[in-house]
């Protein structure tokens, strides 16, 4: 092969690689008007450094991947394949599958808060499907006009960048671009290896924000949600969760609760045992009477610590509000308009009213007490313990039970309570965080208790501390589990959390 400067081979490589690079260039506008959807996902930075940070990277790290995406696969074609027609051609299909690929996985991180990744990928199906197929056709319309014009962009890229090559060639300007994207580039880079190092935490908290970029760890999750305590990390800056960011802002409830006239359900009471040996007495009396038809389920999840256990029983939320639910005296808004609860405690939650012909009476238990087992009830153990997090049990008479399998939270037994047993799904579904156990396909749930996040789905139990250590567990055997985080689920976990968090506090 003559490969010769004056060679016709050589010639045309020089110009498709010369073309090459401004079709490049034409892409890496586009591209960062695509991805500049990324940085609009997530809170913004706190500081000037970390606003600094996130432009030059934005800059810098889109770029290099347009590039490096040329490089691999048009930049090669041109060399076996040196036909301007042809390469153009192929060029303009190659970018608009990138620049499609793209755009799918910025709106994936827009609605789920992670990139496209085959752990997840039943859930960005379900989630495209939903927004193409199975919402209006406007959408599918939208959806192919966009695939069209992206077509057209890059067909009109390439033709006009061939066609003006000789005079493309004497503009000065790219120089001075891609110095500045090669200083972003090292500038973004020094800056997270210092950042790194001194936990400034507003710049780490980026990983992940672009494609292909550093991979998320437990601190930089924790922190872009605010849920990192990095003075308890390193007593270098407080994001701790307190009151400001758990702020809990009561939905608005549209649902009522209407009582069915021919309904023959009888109110429930729920006995909430703040001592472990007298529940443990009282459930061995109540299931050794066969007539009770009393049943245990043993695998209840909940928090060591006692009341926000039965927080998360009186309000069917995690405890992770209760602090700001305490500060606001906020009553539980599922019973507001329905008088449906009742509260029987002399401790944090006496501002609760009881209503007399509520439906679902929820009583904290210290000393022992005789329970009607013709009447429906559960009773739970939520006693104070050293554990953060511990598997305990309840026992019940109430048959939606029977079929529980998987880990049980307090919150879901309400939810369930509510939903099922009174026939008021509409009302637990805007008011609770929580999953009905008869009705689930599967155990998953979420809680944060004593500075700890707590995930789990079916067995598997996933505990993160403030300060970003974490530990996964199995919640049957007990046992350690080695293995990376499933961060898509955490950050799913963490959204389903701050549901009802105050904007501003978000």
């Amino acid at each position: 092969m003559n490969l010769t400067p004056h060679s016709p081979f050589s010639s045309k490589a020089s110009q498709l690689l010369s073309w090459g690079h401004w079709f490049t260039f034409a892409n890496i506008g586009l591209v960062l008007l695509i991805s500049s959807v990324y940085l609009f996902a997530d809170k913004a930075p706190s500081t000037f450094v970390g606003w600094f940070y996130m432009l030059i990277t934005w800059i810098s790290h889109t770029s290099f991947i347009t590039f490096c995406a040329f490089v691999l696969t048009i930049f090669p074609l041109s060399l076996i394949f040196p036909y301007p027609r042809h390469i153009r051609g192929m060029a303009a299909i190659i970018a608009s599958v990138g620049i499609v690929v793209l755009t799918v996985d910025a709106f994936v991180y827009l609605q789920l808060g992670y990139h496209i990744n085959p752990a997840s990928l039943s859930d960005i199906f379900v989630l495209l499907w939903e927004t193409l197929v199975g919402s209006s056709l406007v959408n599918l319309i939208i959806t192919i006009a966009m695939l069209g014009l992206v077509l057209t962009f890059e067909l009109l890229a390439g033709n006009y960048a061939w066609r003006h090559l000789a005079e493309l060639k004497s503009y000065k300007f790219p120089r001075y671009a891609t110095g500045t994207i090669v200083t972003c580039f090292a500038l973004s880079h020094s800056l997270h290896i210092w950042a790194d190092a001194n936990a400034f935490f507003d710049i780490t908290k980026q990983d992940n924000v672009l494609p292909l970029s550093y991979p998320t760890t437990a601190k930089s999750l924790l922190a872009r949600h605010d849920l990192l305590d990095i003075e308890q990390y390193e007593e270098a800056h407080s994001l701790s969760i307190g009151d400001t960011h758990s702020k809990y802002k009561a939905p608005v409830i549209s649902a009522v609760c209407k009582e069915k006239k021919d309904t023959t359900e009888q109110p429930i009471n729920v006995y909430a045992y703040t001592d472990e040996a007298l529940f443990q007495k009282t459930a061995t009396a109540l299931q050794s009477n066969v007539k009770n038809n009393v049943f245990r389920i043993d695998s209840v999840l909940r928090a060591g610590k006692s009341s926000d256990a039965l927080f998360s029983l009186i309000y069917g939320l995690p405890s992770y509000y209760k602090e700001s639910v305490l500060l606001q005296q906020q009553v539980p808004v599922w019973s507001i308009n329905n008088d449906l609860m009742g509260v029987n405690t002399n401790g944090e939650f006496s501002f609760v009213p009881s209503h007399q012909a509520s439906k679902l009476t929820i009583i904290e238990v210290s000393d022992e007490i005789d329970i009607d087992s013709s009447k429906p009830f559960v009773a739970i153990d939520i006693s104070a313990q050293q554990a953060t997090v511990l598997t305990s049990s309840a026992v019940t008479n109430i048959e939606l039970f029977a079929q529980a399998s998987g880990l049980v939270q307090p919150n879901d037994i309400t939810y369930t309570l509510l939903s099922s047993y009174l026939g008021c799904d509409p009302l637990a579904q805007q008011s609770m965080l929580a999953s009905n156990i008869k009705t689930r396909s599967h155990a998953e749930g979420v809680n944060f208790t004593q500075g700890v996040l707590v995930a789990f789905k079916k067995d598997k139990i996933t505990l993160v501390n403030q300060d970003g250590s974490f530990k996964q567990m199995s919640a049957k055997e007990g046992f350690v589990l080695n293995g990376s985080l499933d961060i898509p689920f955490l950050i799913q976990s963490i959204k389903t959390l701050k549901k009802f968090t105050a904007p501003e506090a978000q």
